[in-house]
């Protein structure tokens, strides 16, 4: 594996090293050892996966307070996404800024997302699939998550012909320091 640093510290595109004969290819998704030797978490505690029926679809951009951040490592298994991290970090250099890396099954990429981060995906074509492997179980008391059009963070989505967009990421809200709030709230 390649580990690729991103101009948002402690982000990394994580690309595979294939190996390719009559058969097709294989190559390794993840490596303990690997992910330790970059300074990266090597605990995986749970893993999830989104399966999105159309284009367009757009989900996040969430992520979890504190003292519960987790870290993910996302990668597309089937079609294609847009993915985008914001960085949340009080008192980090890149602050508020966001890093968008197109993820699919053809180059089987991943993204690694410290904790801080904001992350959401948009779907670029339909029945795209995305997997995910956390290194901090998720915590509905800790849910929370601030607007995918934010003007704050000015994020350049791709044009879609048609946007989903479920009822809680329309909800979230501008992102303010110091206002985060979660589910609980």
């Amino acid at each position: 594996m390649r580990f690729v640093a991103t101009r948002l510290e402690g982000a990394y595109v994580v690309e595979p090293e294939p190996h390719r004969d009559e058969r097709g290819l294989f190559a390794r998704s993840w490596d303990r050892d690997e992910f330790a030797e970059h300074g990266l978490a090597t605990e995986v505690v749970q893993c999830s996966f989104s399966r999105n029926t159309h284009a367009g679809t757009l989900r996040g951009l969430h992520f979890q307070t504190a003292p519960h951040e987790e870290v993910k490592l996302v990668r597309c298994t089937a079609g294609a996404i847009f993915d985008v991290i914001v960085d949340l970090r009080e008192g980090s250099p890149t602050h508020g800024e966001w890093l968008g890396v197109r993820l699919d099954d053809e180059r089987a990429e991943a993204l690694y997302v410290p904790k801080g981060f904001a992350h959401g995906f948009q779907t670029l074509v339909d029945g795209a699939e995305v997997f995910y492997m956390m290194a901090d179980p998720y915590m509905p008391e800790a849910a929370a998550g601030v607007r995918w059009d934010d003007p704050a963070f000015g994020i350049e989505w791709p044009p879609a012909e048609r946007r989903t967009i479920g009822e809680r990421d329309r909800a979230w809200p501008d992102y303010r320091p110091g206002s985060l709030r979660s589910l609980a709230t």
